[in-house]
This record gives structure tokens, sequence and C-alpha cells, in this order.
């Protein structure tokens, strides 16, 4: 039996590695916390109902030019990454450093956006305690801000990884996949706060 032609190893097959689905576990994951930002979404939305006008007047004190300027980073990053996904799926290691690299660098830009818009609220005197909207802002901004942050992680890491190896393996592609599944989520996620939070001001 040959094994090298009958049994072909998966490792540095990344054409084998394409059609599998990213590890069960980061679903299960992203159910769950999609399922918690969900109901934190729900009670900020009962919450405003029940304070229509203090909601309106603390969303227009927000800059909505800063949130959409984080929601065109967040989806160019997202964009960067289904790019680095493209390329290690065809094997390209260059391509897939490149594209990575390129994303991590695009989406660095959403943290210091969110660290002069803090600083520019705090310099204002506007903290969680300032009222229920604001406690919602910093609690739904910086859970969100901590799930970026760990997304961030993965690319940086993967990035570090395609600099030590000369051939992509299928392990590598599920890890990458499953990094790129959670980044989506963290930029659609994003889209909600912004709707949300945000689009609210300008609609008063």
């Amino acid at each position: 039996m040959h094994r090298g032609k009958d049994l072909p190893d998966a490792l540095g097959r990344p054409e084998l590695a394409a059609g599998r689905k990213p590890f069960q576990s980061i679903w299960i994951f992203l159910v769950a916390d999609s399922v918690s930002f969900g109901l934190l979404f729900l009670v900020f939305m009962v919450e405003r109902l029940g304070q229509p006008v203090l909601f309106a007047e603390s969303a227009h004190r927000l800059n909505a030019l800063l949130g959409l300027g984080n929601t065109l980073i967040l989806i160019t990053g997202s964009w960067l990454v289904a790019l680095a996904v493209a390329a290690c799926r065809v094997g390209s290691v260059d391509r897939t450093r490149r594209r990575l690299v390129a994303a991590i660098v695009v989406s660095s830009g959403f943290a210091f956006v969110k660290i002069f818009e803090y600083g520019s609220k705090v310099g204002d005197g506007i903290t969680p305690l300032t009222n229920d909207f604001y406690t919602f802002y910093y609690a739904l901004t910086g859970f969100h801000l901590l799930h970026y942050l760990t997304g961030m992680g993965a690319l940086i890491y993967l990035a570090v990884l395609t600099v030590r190896v000369h051939e992509i393996e299928a392990r590598f592609t599920l890890w990458l996949e499953s990094a790129a599944l959670f980044w989506h989520v963290v930029d659609l996620l994003w889209i909600f706060l912004f709707a949300m939070l945000y689009l609210l001001g300008v609609q008063t």
C-alpha cells in the first residue's frame, strides 16, 4: 500500500483543508457570545423606551463621524482577513502573511479612534456614572473592545506563524478560518453598536 498516493496527509495540503469547517468550538463560543450581546442590546432598548429624551440627548453628544470611521476601518479589516483566508486556501504563505499584516495595520486604527473618543468623553466629564445611556455606552463599547483586542491578538499570532513556515498546513488553515469567523462577528457587532448608539444621536 502506497500511503503517499492512496492516503495523502492533510498537512501541507491546503486544498484538503479548504473544505473543512472551522473548529466547532468557535461556533459554540460565538453563538453564546452573540446571545450575551443580544441580551445587552435588549436591555438597552428597554431602557431607551423608558428614557427616550435622555437617551436621545446623550447620544447626540457622541461623534457619529468617529463611529462611522471605525465602522469603515473594521469593514476594510474584515475584507483583508477574507483575502488572507483565500490566499491560505490556495497555499500561498507570502500572500497570507501580507494580507494579515495589512488587516492588522488597518484594524489598529480602530483602537486609536476609541482611545481618542474615550479620552475626549472623560475630558468633558462624561463617565459611566453620568447617566444610564453612558453606562450602556461604556459597557457595550468596552465589551466590544475586549473582543476586538482578542481578535487582534489572534491575527497577530497567526501572522507571526507565517514567518516561521514555508508551506500552509491544514491545521493553520483551520486556525485562520476560525480567527476570521471571530473577526467578522466582531465587525458585525460593531455595526449593530454603531446603529444603536451613534445613529440614535443623528436622528435627533
